[in-house]
Order: C-alpha cells, then sequence, then structure tokens
C-alpha cells in the first residue's frame, strides 16, 4: 500500500523551505542529531529505491531530516503491511511500532531512527495520534484485501494512509494552523480517492476493491474483484467518487487559502499533478480501468499553474 507515501513524499522535493512557525536549522548538526543517527536514517529512506531522497536535497536541513524520519516510519511499516518485511505476525509488528511511537513520546529511543523521529516530534510538534493513524491504516490491509468497504471504513482509510501522512507533513511544510490540518483532510481524501479510481485494475490482481459497497449495490455490481474491471455500471460508480474528489480538492484549495502560502507551495503542486490525472482518468472513460492512464507533461503543467493561481 504505497500510496500512504504519496502526500508527503511527492510534494516535498518542490519546497521552498518557507512558512508559518519555521523551526530554523539548529547549530551543529540537523535537529541537533549526530551524524551517524542522520545518515543511517536517510539510508532507509535511499534504499526504498524511490527519488525521494534526491527530491528532498532543496529543503533546508532540519525540515528535510524531519522528513526523512517521517517518510522512514512510513516505509517501515508499509513495508510490514505488504509482507514485504518478512515478518510472520504482521499485526503484532504493527502494535509493536505503535509502542515505539509512544515510547518517543514518553521520552525513550533505542535506535538513530528513533533519536531522529523524536527530534522531528519535538521541533515540529508532530501529534502522536497521527503515527498512530498511519498505524491503524496499515493494520487495515494487514488484516487481509480490503474488499467493498462500507462509507465509513473507505472513509476512515483515506484519512489513516493519506490524510495522517498530511497532518504530519504540513507541520515540517512550515504550518500547525487548524487550517492547515484541513488542507491535509481534504487533500489526502482528495489524493486517495484519485489512487483508488486510478489503480482499479491494479488493486483488483491483488484482491483489493476499495470502491465502496453501497456504490457497488447501487449498480448492481458483484463486491468480486476479479469481475469488477469488466462490470456494467463501474461508469456510475467512478463518475460518482470523482465527484467526491473534486469536493474535497476544492475544499482544500479554500482551506489552503487561510494558510502561509508558502507552506502551502508543495500542497498545490501535488494537488494540480493529481487533478491532471482526474482529468485524464475522465478523458480515458470510467469504464476502462485495464487501459493504463497516461498524463502528458503539457496538460500536468496547465493543471499545476491552475493550482497555483487558486
Amino acid at each position: 500500500m504505497k500510496n500512504v507515501l504519496d502526500f508527503a513524499g511527492r510534494c516535498l522535493p518542490l519546497l521552498s523551505g518557507s512558512g508559518k512557525n519555521s523551526a530554523q536549522a539548529g547549530a551543529g548538526t540537523p535537529l541537533g542529531c549526530t551524524p551517524e543517527d542522520l545518515a543511517i536514517t536517510e539510508g532507509i529512506v535511499t534504499r526504498s529505491g524511490t527519488s525521494f531522497a534526491a527530491g528532498m536535497k532543496i529543503l533546508e536541513p532540519d525540515r528535510r531530516y524531519g522528513m526523512f524520519a517521517v517518510y522512514a516510519f512510513c516505509r517501515l511499516v508499509d513495508d510490514i503491511a505488504d509482507g514485504d518485511a518478512g515478518v510472520e505476525d504482521r499485526a503484532a509488528a504493527l502494535d509493536g511500532w505503535k509502542l515505539r511511537i509512544a515510547a518517543l513520546y514518553a521520552g525513550s529511543t533505542e535506535d538513530a531512527l528513533d533519536r531522529v523521529l523524536s527530534a522531528a516530534i519535538s521541533r515540529f510538534a508532530l501529534r502522536q495520534e497521527d503515527f498512530d493513524a498511519v498505524i491503524d491504516g496499515m493494520k487495515m490491509d494487514a488484516s487481509g484485501p480490503i474488499v467493498a468497504p462500507d462509507e465509513a471504513t473507505l472513509d476512515l482509510y483515506c484519512d489513516r494512509v493519506a490524510s495522517a501522512v498530511g497532518r504530519l507533513s504540513v507541520r515540517i511544510f512550515g504550518d500547525s494552523s487548524v487550517a492547515a490540518d484541513q488542507v491535509a483532510y481534504h487533500l489526502g481524501r482528495a489524493l486517495q480517492l484519485t489512487n483508488i479510481l486510478r489503480d482499479i485494475a491494479a488493486d483488483a490482481r491483488l484482491g483489493r476493491l476499495y470502491l465502496p459497497a453501497s456504490l457497488l449495490d447501487r449498480y448492481g455490481i458483484k463486491h468480486d474483484p476479479a469481475t469488477i474491471c469488466i462490470a456494467a455500471g463501474l461508469d456510475g460508480v467512478c463518475s460518482i467518487l470523482a465527484a467526491r474528489a473534486k469536493d474535497h480538492f476544492r475544499d482544500a484549495f479554500q482551506a489552503m487559502k487561510k494558510c502561509d502560502r508558502g507552506a502551502m507551495l508543495p500542497a498545490r503542486l501535488m494537488a494540480g499533478k493529481y487533478m491532471a490525472t482526474m482529468q485524464a482518468l475522465e478523458k480515458r472513460g470510467w469504464d476502462m480501468p485495464l487501459i493504463p492512464v497516461r498524463v502528458s507533461a503539457a496538460s500536468r503543467a496547465v493543471s499545476v499553474l491552475c493550482a497555483l493561481a487558486e
């Protein structure tokens, strides 16, 4: 379930480092951590094989290593949930991470990542409940493939795997206001719903079906990942979810107007990229989920410019 990293991972390379409640890099090393601890934490990120670490070089050091720590946490718990960590009891391993996070807030650390996470928590006032929410989202996937959830479960899933990461991220971006949390709430849901609509075929191959039961029932569609891609009525379900995503994009932009504009730059850029994906999905048609969507550079650029102008 790599989508949990989208909100933070793809936005951060674009951050300029400005914003309210900006944490200035302290004397010496970033976050006051040892070079060895910082290197180990960054190593977790670079070994993930993404471009995340390289893109983060634009951030000032405290923010950069704060996000390295959050990304490393997300990557490790995500690997557990997806069965890539080599642990037999995934639920127990994730419960262990909850205890580990609680220990950080009690002032106890055991390794390099703990120490960098603890420093980021202190510097950026990151909240324990947001880390716990991410873990709870991982547990939802680890307990077995999600198939046709009810509406409340789908919304809770989106909050945990996307909006919670957003709530951690906006604080490191530089805005810890109530409005910034609203950005995370709405933009996280908009991004995750877009991901769900984009990945219907890929999820089906893994036995997953994130489309809500109520909409499937409305259009007479079986709760079966094996047949979802050829189901009559799929376009109706997807059109409704797309409208919801657009509503969340709109509400996210409204919340951004109450935030520090510099701190919201990565959120605006991410929204623009995802809105371009949504437009490409709509152009392709909702009844053809087996056809991959490609977004042209020109379309993405136009969408990003529109997001920046909001």
